[in-house]
């Protein structure tokens, strides 16, 4: 089956976090910028996020408005896409309100953290093992075989290293706040990796618009940018 189209989500600060240090979140889009996000989840087959994500923030993870959610099943779908995280190590709460709203969800780990999961999340989710190490193109794969056509991934940073520097990842959306951390320890959209055509690829900027004090930009990192 084909690999899902793959879209990275992302807001952060001027200078690349999306993220304090506080113990309370950071909102770095505006109500008009959260409102564009819901959409594109509600035109996603399935959502991803990565454990670190869920513990710090412990989403819902949904498609808000009652109207796109009605549209999607009028057109044949599930009222919520489907939601996907990702667990080296299998240890996760299953307390978390990503496995108490929403359809249908889907857990990917390791060899070693398989059975752990299972047990933790037995009703909740279906866990499965990508072996001995998590391998991102295994999991597109798994995901191509459950029909889902477009993902969206909202993160965290090292969820985002993964796909963009193994060449998985079709559209990056991202949304810039009007504002500056500047904490060294924040943490950040991208982690230091070897990317695809190195620090001279320029991406294919196909958008660039301002959603109130926020811009978005839109990038197509498979096809090639000019200078």
């Amino acid at each position: 089956m084909p690999r899902p189209y793959v879209l990275l989500s992302v807001a952060t600060s001027v200078d690349g976090h999306i993220d304090d240090t506080s113990a309370d979140r950071l909102l770095l889009s505006n109500s008009e910028d959260f409102d564009r996000v819901d959409q594109v989840r509600a035109e996603s087959d399935a959502i991803l996020i990565g454990a670190g994500t869920m513990r710090a923030d412990n989403p819902r993870l949904l498609v808000n408005s009652e109207e796109r959610r009605a549209l999607r099943v009028a057109a044949g779908k599930p009222a919520y896409p489907l939601k996907v995280t990702i667990s080296a190590s299998g240890d996760l709460d299953p307390n978390l309100k990503f496995w108490h709203h929403g359809g249908e969800k889907v857990a990917y780990t390791t060899d070693t953290g398989v059975e752990k999961l299972r047990e933790r999340l037995a009703g909740l989710a279906d866990v499965v093992s990508l072996g001995p190490a998590i391998d991102f193109a295994a999991l597109l794969d798994d995901l191509g075989g459950r029909g889902i056509e477009r993902l969206m991934v909202e993160g965290g940073g090292q969820i985002h290293t993964a796909f963009l520097s193994q060449g998985l990842a079709d559209e990056v959306h991202l949304a810039i706040a009007p504002l500056v951390v500047g904490e060294a320890d924040a943490p950040r959209f991208l982690n230091p990796a070897s990317y695809p055509g190195g620090s001279t690829h320029r991406m294919h900027l196909a958008e660039a618009r301002t959603i109130g004090d926020v811009v978005l930009l839109r990038y197509l990192p498979k096809q090639e940018g000019r200078a």
